[in-house]
């Protein structure tokens, strides 16, 4: 099946190929908006084609004994979104990781180039929940965070005039280091390690936010016999993670496991960002909260809260 297209409303676009679901939305003069929705959707109708005919070497881990190593691997690939997929994930070669972490940011982060032009105030491309964005100078966008990745469904961004039932939101504004916005977690569309409910990521760009999403939910883990895990070729046919077990399940675990658990991934998010790979992020799991402050806020380092001060508390924090 070809590309398929329907208007939303006179911001809004639904884009849907294959497993690729996109809303693209922005805001501005009419005549530059509707220029950059073409511009978009003419990119976007040639993306899966060109992504699968890249799919081997896309599958292949990114690391110093496998096939796509170092500046050789980033040779190997041809297209500008598969080569953002490696560039994305190459820092964290040095455990097991694919392009593949990093391609719903990646395709994001394409498609907001067409809205980088004159006329357009804001714009932002969603793309099953990770999300790029463009900011011209002085302008701001909301975003809102889902506790729970089982409750996000695409098809309540579809509806116009609907208010999605997040719970919490924080703003960005353009004189901030951030155009994208990742989550990962093992209710998510893509495989996780860990047993984050979710791990929102914060970044300078969705393809690198996307990575580092799936880095720090595959940290938030806690040895216990009761989560049930899978190897992912069982899972799904042709996974890029092999063998390689997967969680499948995660029941209510003890609030001290659940916490030693965030506390892990928690770390790998503070070390992302002394290492400028991320700008903050917020971790959950069953009911408990830690949020990655930005260095440049008042409130550095890791804040735990409860779900209900979460709800309250985390537009102030990335504000």
């Amino acid at each position: 099946m070809s590309a398929q297209r329907t208007p939303l409303d006179g911001h809004r676009w639904h884009w849907h190929h294959g497993p690729i679901d996109i809303v693209a939305e922005a805001h501005g003069e009419a005549a530059a908006v509707a220029a950059a929705h073409e511009a978009a959707w003419q990119r976007f109708a040639g993306l899966l084609d060109e992504l699968v005919g890249e799919l081997p070497l896309l599958r292949q881990p990114v690391g110093p004994a496998h096939g796509l190593h170092g500046l050789h691997g980033l040779h190997h690939l041809q297209g500008p979104v598969a080569r953002r997929m490696w560039q994305a994930c190459a820092p964290f070669r040095a455990g097991f990781i694919t392009p593949m972490a990093a391609v719903a940011g990646a395709v994001a982060q394409e498609l907001i180039a067409c809205y980088q032009r004159p006329g357009i105030e804001r714009a932002w491309i969603n793309n099953g929940g990770d999300i790029a964005l463009h900011l011209a100078p002085g302008a701001s966008a909301r975003i809102g965070v889902f506790a729970d990745l089982a409750n996000y469904d695409v098809r309540d961004a579809l509806a116009p005039g609907r208010d999605l039932p997040v719970d919490g939101a924080f703003e960005l504004h353009a004189d901030m280091p951030v155009r994208g916005v990742a989550t990962s977690g093992w209710r998510g569309r893509s495989f996780s390690l860990g047993i984050a409910d979710s791990v929102t990521v914060l970044a300078a760009t969705a393809a690198q936010a996307d990575a580092a999403a799936t880095v720090i939910g595959n940290a938030v883990d806690v040895v216990d016999a009761a989560i049930t895990r899978r190897p992912a070729s069982e899972c799904k046919d042709q996974s890029d993670l092999g063998d390689i077990p997967v969680t499948v399940d995660v029941p209510p675990l003890a609030p001290a496991q659940v916490r030693r658990a965030l506390d892990a991934g928690a770390a790998r998010a503070l070390a992302l960002q002394g290492e400028g790979r991320i700008w903050s992020a917020v971790l959950v799991c069953q009911g408990q909260w830690q949020v990655v402050n930005p260095l440049c806020s008042s409130a550095k380092g890791v804040h735990r809260l409860s779900s209900q001060a979460a709800r309250h508390a985390v537009g102030s924090v990335f504000a």
